[in-house]
């Protein structure tokens, strides 16, 4: 009988965890939160993650649970543990993914490097802490941000009044999260793939570019990263990955500062966006390695199958017409160039599809994967 996992969310990248689950003969299912979801190839089920009866009624026939996103809550998380469901990543380290001031307590514990932070309840408390750090800070709402929203620079406290107000309204109260707005050269990610036994591969350290606060591009390995410089990064993955109890795929997002550190800037546990250019460019991808994780068999090899590979996310897709006219050019014009798309319809600053590219140099993965992408502008 077929292994049978089972994806909370119908998205993108429970889309990519279809292709290599049908090359292992795993039997996947998705619970999708509507009709027509990117995942709605494998999609069993439609109905709401936050509701526990239906993702109970989802989870009965599967050998585990896993995730295309962090925002399942807490309640039904413990519920589908109660009944015996095999859930990974956990409900411990996904309470820290869901809230960045609990992300930043844990790191803190562990020792992992990090910018300066604080909780912040109230304009004064934010003042006192611009006025300790340079006049400017990095203000976040702990829970529900990704791709740049919840996240804003600020240099006066009343830039964050109408979220102070908003924190106000809400009857359970709470903070935000202000942390140093920190001098970096570049970002950079660390994946790390971790069993439930407790066997953990790392990925090569790659560098992201962000624009408008969404990934726009990846090239793997990160260029000009020292041993050490890597080292340190595969160092920190396997510490959160191994404090938090994380299962699956994780990803860590990390500043490299003017004076040569690495400090953690964000956490994702599940595949994610910094790890795309592994369906073409490493022995596992990061989905088909996710599912191995979570099923807690062996993890495929993380090396590198060319020099270089670089990723650039199509962004938005054309202002006029769909993407499907737009393959024939580009495949046409960049024969070495993978597309991979979501099957989701263009929208400005949408993820609606990528471009692998990989090979010997450098200089021409990143001119050919950007060419190939420009064809879906």
């Amino acid at each position: 009988m077929a292994l049978r996992v089972g994806v909370v969310g119908g998205g993108q990248l429970a889309r990519m965890m279809i292709a290599p689950a049908e090359e292992l003969g795993i039997d996947i299912r998705v619970l999708a939160e509507a009709e027509g979801m990117s995942a709605g190839l494998a999609a069993t089920a439609v109905g709401d993650y936050r509701d526990a009866e239906t993702v109970l009624r989802f989870a009965r026939d599967v050998d585990v649970l896993t995730f295309d996103h962090e925002h399942v809550p807490q309640d039904v998380l413990a519920a589908l543990v109660d009944a015996g469901v095999a859930v990974h990543p956990g409900p411990a380290p996904l309470a820290v993914a869901q809230d960045k001031l609990v992300m930043r307590a844990r790191m803190a514990e562990l020792g992992m490097p990090q910018p300066d932070w604080a909780a912040v309840a109230d304009a004064a408390q934010l003042q006192d802490f611009l006025d300790a750090h340079g006049g400017r800070a990095v203000v976040k709402t702990p829970r529900g941000g990704y791709d740049g929203k919840g996240v804003r620079v600020v240099s006066a406290a009343t830039e964050a009044d109408d979220w102070f107000a908003a924190l106000a309204e809400d009857a359970r109260g709470g903070a935000l999260l202000v942390e140093e707005l920190v001098d970096f050269t570049r970002e950079l990610a660390q994946q790390v793939a971790r069993r439930p036994s407790g066997e953990v591969r790392t990925y090569p350290l790659v560098a992201t570019t962000q624009r408008d606060g969404v990934c726009a591009e990846v090239i793997a390995p990160a260029p000009r990263a020292s041993e050490r410089l890597s080292r340190m990064a595969a160092e920190i993955g396997v510490a959160v990955a191994e404090g938090l109890g994380v299962t699956g795929m994780l990803a860590v997002e990390l500043f490299e500062t003017s004076d040569d550190r690495i400090l953690i800037n964000e956490l994702a546990m599940r595949p994610h966006n910094s790890g795309h250019w592994t369906q073409d460019g490493a022995v596992t991808s990061q989905f088909e390695q996710h599912l191995r994780a979570v099923l807690d068999l062996p993890l495929g090899s993380t090396e590198a199958v060319a020099p270089w590979t670089v990723m650039i996310n199509i962004l938005g897709g054309p202002a006029e017409g769909g993407l499907t006219e737009r393959f024939a050019p580009a495949m046409a014009a960049h024969p070495t160039a993978k597309i991979h798309t979501y099957g989701k319809d263009p929208r400005p600053g949408r993820k609606v599809g990528h471009v692998n590219v990989a090979g010997d140099d450098l200089d021409d993965v990143v001119y050919e994967g950007r060419a190939a992408a420009a064809f879906f502008d």
